[in-house]
């Protein structure tokens, strides 16, 4: 994951305030997540989400994944059966994700919205290696509170970065299809003259 820790674990060792002490001291802290690349926001009116990013923001095109296949999928320990549609556009180097979630089963969304929140849920960056950043994360007590993999084989981990509500960061995977699909998402909204705003599959 880009930006993560090259010393030794800080932890660890037990020094943790005296590094970030001595990082701020040369003015160069460290970057423990990032860069973020997707701002994704739980709805109610996934179509009128969509219309309003179109016409109001101007984001488009947004592709939509209706009732997203799992492999697998987990909410906090447990075998979720989470149906979900998610919308994705690119503004920029952006990626705008809208997420209505179907039913009332577990999830981060459910209990997101449940909470009587509304909006940005969580942020997304991308991970060479999944498994080695949960490990670094986990001596900083966040842990993975959502994670599983798509039926594409993407994984994914949303974790306990959530102090406030919009914080949670999700952990995506690359992997060369996922990758080659984000960048023809793109490329097309680079290009895009503004037909065809929705584009479901």
């Amino acid at each position: 994951m880009v930006g993560w820790l090259t010393s030794v674990n800080l932890v660890a060792d037990g020094k943790f305030t005296e590094r970030i002490q001595s990082w701020r001291q040369r003015g160069a802290m460290q970057k423990i997540f990032g860069p973020v690349m997707q701002n994704a926001f739980v709805v109610d009116d996934l179509d009128a989400a969509m219309d309003h990013w179109i016409n109001k923001m101007g984001v488009g095109p947004f592709f939509v994944f209706q009732h997203v296949q799992f492999k697998e999928i987990y909410f906090r320990g447990k075998p979720s059966d989470t149906d979900m549609t998610a919308a994705i556009a690119y503004w920029g180097d952006m990626q705008i994700e809208l997420i209505k979630q179907h039913n009332a089963s577990p999830s981060i969304y459910s209990e997101f919205q449940n909470k009587g929140l509304r909006g940005l849920q969580h942020m997304g960056v991308i991970t060479a290696d999944l498994d080695s950043d949960l490990a670094q994360l986990k001596p900083l007590g966040i842990t993975p509170v959502q994670y599983g993999t798509v039926a594409s084989g993407m994984r994914f981990a949303y974790v306990s970065s959530d102090y406030h509500p919009g914080a949670m960061i999700e952990l995506i995977e690359s992997n060369p299809a996922m990758t080659g699909f984000f960048k023809m998402m793109q490329d097309t909204a680079a290009g895009w003259d503004g037909k065809d705003p929705v584009r479901r599959f």
